[in-house]
């Protein structure tokens, strides 16, 4: 209960006079110069499109105008991907935020990542474990007779058991500095896992669809020329990124494997 008054009181401190930028960059660009001077907090919701240089690049072009209180509201980003949230989290993104302008309050807004109110909870006990720095959760007497956004919205009582129920943990913990440094790079790495995973997902699903196309035109599962270029193109992409030839290959080989089984299933159905 201790630290989620301190979370209530840090919010409310932040919020304090407050001025959010709205969305597409464009509109960034005037309210930055319309801001320029002005001693306020502002802060700069994600660019819908899931690109970490523009997010980047709309707190840049304030901080250039004089503004620096300065934070960012993490709210999910729109994909046309079937997801179990109104928007696609993508973390690793939020955290590349904090690894590029580690000062910057980040804030996350965990209803229009959710969309529905049964997954609040996982959403904002992740975005804390991931050390935002706070949350901006939607609340309604009556969510019902909300005028938009009905499902996302919980009523203040349950807002309140929400956030008693949220573990709120301290950065450093209990351990030496070195144990905590380790952590946070595993909770890091769990992110960018879940991601992985996600995408693997979704490419699979590309997989299916190339079957069903096969199928339907009479074709090879395997095409030899086809995986001799992805071959080539995602080693020559991986060295450039500066990853081991022999492990880009192993990774390929796996998903090769695993997308003639998925396609050998879609042609035998």
């Amino acid at each position: 209960m201790q630290g989620t008054c301190r979370l209530r009181s840090s919010l409310a401190s932040m919020c304090c006079g407050l001025v959010r930028a709205q969305r597409p960059i464009r509109s960034r660009y005037r309210k930055a110069d319309a801001l320029s001077g002005v001693d306020v907090p502002v802060l700069v919701k994600n660019p819908v499109n899931p690109d970490v240089q523009l997010w980047v690049g709309a707190l840049e072009r304030l901080n250039n105008a004089g503004i620096w209180r300065l934070g960012a509201i993490h709210r999910g980003f729109t994909t046309h991907e079937k997801s179990a949230y109104r928007n696609e989290p993508r973390w690793q993104i939020a955290i590349e935020l904090k690894r590029l302008i580690p000062a910057i309050p980040l804030i996350c807004d965990p209803s229009h990542i959710a969309g529905k109110s049964e997954l609040l909870h996982e959403v904002s006990q992740k975005a804390l474990d991931l050390t935002m720095d706070g949350l901006m959760i939607e609340a309604h007497p009556d969510p019902a007779a909300a005028l938009s956004d009905a499902d996302q919205q919980i009523r203040p009582a349950a807002l309140r058991q929400l956030l008693d129920c949220l573990q709120i943990r301290n950065v450093n913990g209990v351990a030496r500095e070195e144990d905590d440094l380790l952590a946070k790079l595993r909770r890091q790495s769990n992110a960018i896992d879940y991601e992985i995973l996600e995408l693997l997902a979704r490419r699979m699903e590309v997989v299916k669809q190339i079957g069903h196309y096969k199928k339907a035109h009479n074709m090879t599962i395997l095409q030899v020329r086809r995986w001799k270029e992805v071959v080539e193109d995602r080693l020559e992409k991986g060295a450039s990124l500066g990853l081991d030839d022999d492990f880009v290959k192993t990774v390929y080989d796996a998903l090769h494997a695993y997308a003639i089984k998925i396609q050998s299933g879609v042609m035998n159905d």
